[in-house]
C-alpha cells in the first residue's frame, strides 16, 4: 500500500484522421486530458478522458482546482473509496458529463497503477473472461459519405477481416437511409454485421417508422435513436422494433443504466468508460447488464475498451475508431477481425511521451505534489 504523492496533468487536442459527421454534429477534435499519478514508492499509472469537440479545459480546471488536491495523500489501492469520496466532494456537479469525465481520468490512472504494481494486464485484473473480442468499424460510415463511398469502405473492411461496420443514419428522407443501408447489405452479403447510429437525432414516430423499414436488412442494432434522457420513448420503440436498440454513450451513472434495463428500454449496453466516470463504475454497469442477460458493446476508446470487453463475460464488440495513434507507440492488435488486449501490466496503452509533449497545451498542464 502506498499513498499518491504526485499528479501530472496534460491536455492534448487530437484531430480526427478523417472527416466525421453524424445526425447532430461534426466531430472536429478530441480534447484529451492525460493524467499520471505517482505513489510514494515511485510507481506510476496513467489514465485519460476525452471530449468530442471542445470542453477539455473545463475538465482540466475541475481536476486542477478541486479534485487533484484531494487525490494527493489518498491510498492508491482504495479505488472504490477514492471514487466515492471524489464524487461526493463535488456532489452539486454530479451526475453529469464534466464531473464523470474528470473522475474517469483519475480512476483509470488508479487502475493502471494497481495493475502495474500487481504486474497484471487490465483484462486479467477485471476478470479475464475472453482472450479477444470481435471488431466492427465506424470510421467509414459517416453521414456525409455517398452510397458508393459507404459501400467501398464496408467491402474494404470486410476484405481486411473486420466482422462488422456501423453506418450513421438520420437523412431527411427515411428512404435515403434505407437506400444507403440496402446497398451496403447487398455488397457485403450475410454474415457481416451492420450497425446503425442515429446519434439521438430522431423523434419517436420517425424512429418507429425507420425501425420497421430496417427489418429486412438484418441489422445488429439501432444506436441512440432518440434523446438519451427519454427512457419512455425508448421503451415504446423497443416494444415494436424487431431490431435491437443500443444505448449508453450518453448515460452517466449506474442508476441511469439501471432504469433503462428495468424498463426493457434497450437491447445492447454501450457504456463508455470515460462518460460513466472510470473503470470502477464501468464494471458495475457491465455486471448489471449481465444480470439482465444483455451484451456490452462499449462506445469509442478502443485502446482501453478492448481490455474491459475482454474482461467481462458479456463483452460483445470493440468499436474501431483510431484516435490515439499520434500519441502512442504501438496500436491496437487486430487479427482476423478480433481485437486482442495488451499483455503488458496496466491499461496496455503505450504512450509516446515525446509526442504528447510536442502536442500538449502548456496553458492547461500542471503538476500537483
Amino acid at each position: 500500500m502506498a499513498r499518491i504523492a504526485r499528479a501530472e496533468l496534460r491536455l492534448v487536442d487530437l484531430k480526427p484522421l478523417v472527416p466525421r459527421t453524424d445526425a447532430i454534429q461534426s466531430f472536429v477534435s478530441q480534447e484529451t486530458p492525460i493524467l499520471t499519478l505517482t505513489d510514494e514508492d515511485g510507481a506510476s499509472g496513467t489514465g485519460y478522458t476525452y471530449t468530442i469537440g471542445n470542453g477539455g479545459s473545463a475538465i482540466t480546471a475541475l481536476l486542477r482546482d478541486h479534485l487533484l488536491p484531494l487525490v494527493i495523500g489518498m491510498e492508491a489501492e482504495d479505488i472504490e473509496r477514492n471514487w466515492r469520496s471524489l464524487l461526493f466532494s463535488m456532489h452539486a456537479l454530479a451526475v453529469g458529463p464534466v464531473s464523470c469525465l474528470a473522475l474517469a481520468a483519475i480512476d483509470t490512472a488508479l487502475w493502471d497503477l494497481r495493475c502495474v504494481r500487481a504486474r497484471l494486464p487490465l483484462h486479467k485484473a477485471v476478470g479475464g473472461a475472453h482472450p479477444s473480442r470481435p471488431v466492427y468499424t465506424t470510421e467509414g460510415g459517416w453521414l456525409h459519405l455517398s452510397v458508393d463511398e459507404l459501400v467501398a469502405d464496408a467491402t474494404e473492411m470486410q476484405a481486411r477481416g473486420f466482422l462488422g461496420a456501423k453506418v450513421k443514419i438520420g437523412k431527411a428522407l427515411r428512404t435515403d437511409d434505407v437506400e444507403r443501408l440496402a446497398a451496403i447489405r447487398e455488397a457485403v452479403g450475410v454474415g457481416f454485421e451492420l450497425m446503425v447510429d442515429a446519434n439521438q437525432g430522431l423523434r419517436l414516430d420517425e424512429a418507429q417508422r425507420r425501425a420497421q423499414l430496417f427489418v429486412d436488412l438484418d441489422l445488429a442494432w439501432i444506436e441512440e435513436p432518440l434523446p438519451a434522457d427519454d427512457i419512455g420513448a425508448h421503451r415504446k420503440l423497443m416494444a415494436i422494433s424487431s431490431v435491437p436498440i443500443a444505448v449508453g454513450e450518453s448515460l452517466y451513472s449506474l442508476s441511469q443504466f439501471k432504469e433503462y434495463m428495468q424498463a426493457d428500454a434497450c437491447s445492447v449496453v454501450q457504456v463508455d468508460v470515460a462518460r460513466i466516470g472510470g473503470i470502477t463504475p464501468w464494471l458495475k454497469v457491465a455486471h448489471l447488464a449481465d444480470a439482465y442477460n444483455l451484451p456490452v458493446a462499449p462506445h469509442f476508446l478502443m485502446e482501453l475498451h478492448v481490455s474491459l470487453a475482454c474482461g467481462v463475460p458479456n463483452g460483445q464488440w470493440v468499436e474501431y475508431i483510431p484516435q490515439l495513434e499520434s500519441i502512442t507507440s504501438t496500436q491496437l492488435e487486430v487479427v482476423d477481425g478480433y481485437a486482442f488486449p495488451s499483455a503488458r501490466p496496466g491499461l496496455g496503452i503505450d504512450w509516446d511521451w515525446d509526442a504528447i509533449a510536442s502536442q500538449e497545451s502548456k496553458a492547461h498542464s500542471l503538476t500537483v505534489i
